[in-house]
């Protein structure tokens, strides 16, 4: 089995490119950071900076509504490769290709506005918050525009 789960903060916004077969495919290649559990031994907190790749409509929604600092979970897989680069010498590469990504916190919170939410970033349970309509429901507001993107409820 070959599953990966990542929450992380985007370092900068996603490279989107665009296929040139037929029909035309969207490609997304952005870099989480995602902080490690335990700190250096000087206190600093570490991050891992992880490669990831999506393809088709998860890359428009990446082109659409992620940026530099949106947290998002990612699930996916580990797919290695390789490449010789002009110099010839031969590059190894890792990359998490994205099955499936979500926001981790909302909008809100993620333009620094004032808000009380748990470590994990997913909305204070039974504590108060500034997510409008949302309040305490432990839910995330859904992104501007998202709803007329087929949500499979109404």
């Amino acid at each position: 089995m070959n599953k990966v789960i990542l929450m992380g903060r985007l370092t900068r916004d996603p490279d989107i490119r665009y296929t040139q077969s037929d029909p035309v495919m969207a490609i997304a290649r952005f870099t989480l950071a995602v902080d490690r559990r335990r700190s250096s031994q000087d206190g600093q907190r570490e991050a891992d900076f992880i490669s990831c790749v999506s393809f088709g409509r998860q890359a428009e929604f990446a082109e659409r509504y992620l940026h530099q600092g949106t947290k998002i979970v990612v699930t996916g897989r580990i797919q290695t490769g390789s490449y010789t680069n002009k110099d010839g010498n031969k590059i190894y590469t890792t990359d998490v290709i994205v099955e499936d990504q979500e926001f981790a916190e909302s909008k809100a919170a993620s333009e620094g506005r004032s808000g009380s939410y748990n470590n994990s970033g997913f909305g204070g349970f039974g504590g108060s918050s500034d997510m409008g309509t949302s309040v305490g429901d432990g839910f995330m507001n859904i992104p501007d525009g998202v709803e007329d993107e087929g949500l499979p409820f109404n």
